[in-house]
């Protein structure tokens, strides 16, 4: 399952662009690989990232993975709902399981990231 309206990192992350607000998760392949997340560190509102930086963890079951941002900018919300329930990346990675939302720093804010279907290749090779 690829959306094909998102663009993608080279980390499995995944972006959605609404206006000026980026929305990011992590995709369905990465939380297969992850397997059950029971744990989830994010940024704090207000923090400023960088396009490539370590911004979090998740922890799971078998392993803890960094989280990577795909984008620059500045944080302007977090997913406080996995604090409880962390457990809703692996079920809707794309929907209630996004981690964080950001005002994107640059002016093209995707450039560099990855389309469906250039995702879908790199992920079946």
């Amino acid at each position: 399952m690829i959306p094909e309206d998102l663009y993608y990192s080279q980390e499995h992350e995944w972006v959605r662009i609404d206006d000026d607000i980026a929305t990011i998760g992590i995709t369905d392949f990465a939380q297969d690989a992850l397997g059950d997340i029971v744990y989830v560190d994010l940024p704090a509102v207000g923090d400023t990232i960088d396009a490539g930086s370590v911004i979090g963890e998740l922890e799971s079951t078998k392993s803890v993975s960094e989280i990577f941002a795909p984008i620059a900018g500045e944080i302007v919300a977090r997913n406080d709902a996995l604090d409880a329930g962390p457990e809703v990346v692996n079920s809707d990675p794309y929907g209630e399981g996004w981690l964080i939302k950001v005002r994107p720093s640059d002016e093209n804010p995707v450039e560099g990231l990855l389309e469906s279907e250039a995702y879908a290749a790199m992920i079946s090779t």
